[in-house]
Parts: structure tokens; sequence; C-alpha cells
């Protein structure tokens, strides 16, 4: 999709949790000058919020299925906790989508992702790929040098989901402040479906714990 200011559109390849393909074109607001950037043909970026949900699933599925097909639970408050553990792993995995990580702009410089473009991505320019609900984000960061006579009010900003303009950081030796912010998103159907069965799931295991609690209520009951 594009940005509200048509300065970035792009194709992003994604499957699974690898972004394989990526091709960028921005325009430079001060003088329109239109950038090309793209993934180098040998490189694929993972999304780690990806593969963290994937992770928790994969615990979610070990703690279902670890025990013999025969087993007899012993208790209700055994069903429960197993149904608790298996929960918090499914809320986990469903909150890696939800919420993408906080980073700081130097973290977001030095990380591989500017080792991905060829041309090399300019200095002036920092990108970065998230996850947030069923949507893929591609933001692109504007920078511009402070010159040593501004920084006598440097305040480097601290983590956030998305920066905006006015942020200032470090890296290299060097004082930057972010000049334009662009932010393109695209809904990733089969995204919307895995919230949908996080959320089915975990109706699920609490259906099953209303109904061992009522049971477990009757089983205690002892009339006068």
């Amino acid at each position: 999709s594009l940005s509200s200011t048509d300065q970035v559109k792009g194709v992003l390849t994604l499957q699974g949790d690898a972004l394989c393909q990526a091709d960028v074109n921005l325009k430079m607001p001060r003088n329109n000058q239109l950038l090309h950037f793209a993934f180098r043909e040998d490189k694929q970026w993972k999304l780690q919020q990806i593969q963290d949900a994937r992770n928790h699933v994969n615990q979610a599925i070990y703690l279902l299925m670890n025990r013999d097909v025969n087993y007899q639970f012993k208790s209700g408050s055994e069903v429960l906790k197993l149904m608790d553990a298996v929960m918090l792993q499914l809320s986990r995995a469903r909150n890696r989508l939800t919420t993408p990580a906080t980073l700081t702009l130097p973290e977001i410089a030095s990380s591989g992702l500017t080792k991905m473009f060829t041309p090399v991505l300019p200095p002036d320019i920092l990108v970065n790929f998230y996850i947030n609900l069923n949507k893929l984000c591609l933001t692109v960061y504007q920078l511009h040098v402070l010159q040593p006579s501004t920084t006598k009010n440097f305040k480097p900003a601290g983590g956030s989901i998305l920066h905006n303009p006015g942020a200032m950081f470090e890296f290299g030796n060097q004082r930057y402040e972010v000049s334009h912010v662009h932010k393109v998103e695209c809904v990733v159907p089969w995204l919307n479906d895995a919230l949908v069965f996080f959320t089915v799931s975990l109706q699920l295991c609490q259906q099953l714990k209303d109904k061992i609690s009522v049971f477990s209520s009757y089983w205690n009951y002892r009339p006068y």
C-alpha cells in the first residue's frame, strides 16, 4: 500500500517468517530524487515476531501431546493447571503479533537489516519492518546530521515502535535528527486467520476450564 504522501512505494514478499524479497522506491521530499533499493538476492530477513509466535504455539502443542494416548487425568485441578499453561503460551504467541517490539533508533541503525539492501542504504536513511496485528509494516526514516552548533539541546530518543520527526539519536560518533517518517502497511490474510485461531483456541480452553470448575463444585458438594 502507499504512504499518505505517496513518498514510498514497495513490493514485499513474505513467506512464513521470512521476508524473502523487498523492492522499495522512496521519493526524497527535499529534491524529489527517487531512490530505489531492494534485498540482495542471497538474503532473507527473518521476522522475529513470527518466529517467537510459532515457538510459543509449538510449546502449547508439546504441553498437550507429551502424555501417553491412554493417560487418565487424576483430578480437575490437573486439567486446570494444564489449560493455564497452554493458555499462557497461546496468549504469548498472540501478543507477539499484536505488540511490536520497541526499538531505539541506534538499534535500528545497527540492525542487520541495513546490510540487506543493494545498493547500500545511504547514511541518512533507516528502515524497519515489523508485524502489527494482521499487517506487515514498513517504516522509512529520513535523517539529517546535527551540526555541533545545534546539539546543545540534544536529547536522545528512547525506545518506540514508531519514532516521530524531531527524534534525535547518536550513532557512529555522529548525531542525527529524524526529518521525515514514512510508514506503509499491508494486510496479510494468513496473519488475520492466525489471530482468529488464537482467539478461538483461548475461548475453547476457557470453556473447558469453566466446565471443570462446575463439575468440581458438584463433586465437592456434600449435603448435610
